[in-house]
């Protein structure tokens, strides 16, 4: 099968409401509804479902749309069918702009408590990664498959092309995970758990995985 396609577009920071540029979105709301970071950041609309997953939708949305301006934004052949988000290391005036112009779309989009939610959920988290995250690393933001699509290996190969990119620059990865049946696959792909903590919003564990760059074969460019 086809690697997926690898989506570069330029964007500039700014607050917007689902486009048809990610059509991957309500893909990820549908795979993701039930983690526990999610739902603390989509309380406001608890009692509505499909009010809830389409801020989620527009949530991933922007989420997609910071990944093709500061790393790398992949979505399935069928984009519909989902899609995954890195975040690389950016510059402090690029990440400045980028955090002012997501604060202002999370305090517009989400509601007052899922805002509040998720402003102390990331700090929670980015205080404690820097402890066995190196600071280089490529971040795996999100990752998503349609329940219906599940199970056919499109989630290693949304994956394959970065984490190549990655062994190829010999920088390692790292991401979080509130899914303890998400392990296995993140550790079939080379990740480890380096860290767990309890975060207290969601009252749930979640795990720091690390990965490092695999070395390259220079004859066959096969990963040893």
């Amino acid at each position: 099968m086809r690697l997926p396609r690898i989506a570069r577009t330029v964007l500039e920071p700014r607050r917007f409401r689902m486009q048809p540029d990610f059509p991957s979105a309500p893909a990820l709301a549908d795979a993701l509804i039930v983690d526990p970071f999610y739902l603390a950041i989509s309380v406001d609309h608890a009692h509505d479902m499909p009010r809830r997953k389409a801020v989620l939708a527009d949530y991933f949305a922007y989420s997609l749309g910071e990944a093709a301006r500061t790393g790398r934004f992949l979505a399935a052949e069928d984009v519909r069918l989902g899609a995954a988000a890195w975040l690389l290391p950016r510059s402090e005036a690029v990440d400045a702009a980028e955090s002012a112009a997501k604060s202002e779309y999370l305090a517009a989009t989400l509601g007052p408590r899922g805002h509040d939610n998720y402003r102390r959920i990331v700090d929670f988290m980015a205080a404690r990664s820097p402890a066995v995250v190196p600071a280089h690393a490529w971040y795996l933001s999100i990752l998503g498959i349609s329940p219906a699509a599940q199970g056919r290996g499109l989630g290693a190969r949304l994956l394959a092309p970065t984490l190549a990119e990655a062994d190829a620059a010999g920088v390692p990865c790292f991401l979080e995970t509130f899914t303890p049946r998400s392990v296995a696959f993140y550790e079939r792909l080379g990740f480890r758990g380096e860290a767990e903590h309890l975060e207290p919003v969601t009252n749930s564990g979640y795990l720091i995985m690390c990965r490092p760059a695999r070395q390259q074969s220079a004859a066959n460019g096969e990963n040893k």
